[in-house]
């Protein structure tokens, strides 16, 4: 498994809404391409208690890379 890369944080409004913060530098080199369009996956994880900062919601990326492309999830 690798290593988580944090790339932001943030907090939660409401029960629908969540306002986060994203590091693009952290996520430059995660970049994907799939049918001529570039996306990153992110995890975003509400957590328990809020950090020092405030902050409730925190963000990863998700460096799961399938074997195929045909393991895509879409």
């Amino acid at each position: 498994m690798e290593k988580k890369i944090y790339c932001g944080s943030g907090k939660k409004k409401n029960d629908t809404w969540l306002q986060i913060t994203i590091n693009p530098d952290k996520i430059k080199d995660y970049v994907q391409e799939y049918n001529g369009s570039k996306f990153i996956k992110l995890n975003i994880n509400i957590l328990n208690e809020p950090d020092k900062f405030g902050k409730d919601v925190q963000v990863s990326v998700d460096n799961y890379k399938p074997k195929k492309e045909s393991d895509f999830p879409f």
